[in-house]
């Protein structure tokens, strides 16, 4: 995982990675490297968007006049990416159903990514100070670190007590992935 300045470039390189992500998903034969991909691609997605969800939605909602408007519907984009997650996480690379699932993902998450670095980056930058970007960036490198890796579409982002609860479980995401591989 890349470590950026700023939280803008921070994001950004984290979009890099996931295209890469997809690129190996729809180009590699070997149905266990595919498995492998995707694992890593869900890994990815849900640290990126807990980390999104606590903290650059809360700086939207501070610095943008329609803030609230605006973190609601990237909240809106996260969870139906996290229900495509979860729906993936049963299907087996080498199946014939594997290949649709991987084509709307990466259809909602291409479109999220566009309205991020089109619309909603240049704005914060406008908006914040570098400072105040390079301090959400750190926050949002160490978010990461401690982030559930599996997807959990019930969890309540918007919830005072989510951070917490996203760290503990982050710590038996990790548990369990050590205990199977998932990851590596």
């Amino acid at each position: 995982m890349g470590h950026a300045k700023d939280v803008i470039e921070e994001l950004t390189v984290d979009h890099r990675e996931v295209d890469e992500l997809f690129d190996r998903i729809e180009h590699t034969t070997p149905a266990g490297e595919r498995q492998k991909a995707a694992e890593q691609l869900t890994i990815e997605l849900i640290q990126h968007s807990v980390a999104e969800e606590e903290h650059l939605y809360p700086a939207v909602r501070e610095h943008f006049p329609d803030g609230d408007l605006i973190a609601d519907k990237e909240l809106a984009d996260h969870a139906r990416v996290e229900k495509m997650l979860k729906d993936l996480e049963g299907l087996d690379a080498a199946g014939p159903e594997f290949d649709r699932p991987i084509a709307v993902l990466k259809a909602e998450v291409t479109a999220h990514v566009h309205d991020e670095e089109q619309n909603l980056f240049p704005r914060l930058r406008h908006a914040c100070t570098p400072e105040s970007l390079e301090a959400l960036g750190d926050r949002v490198r160490r978010a990461k670190r401690f982030a559930p890796t599996r997807p959990h579409p019930g969890a309540l982002p918007s919830q005072p007590h989510h951070r917490l609860l996203s760290a503990g479980t982050g710590l038996v995401d990790r548990a369990r992935d050590f205990l199977s591989g998932r990851g590596r």
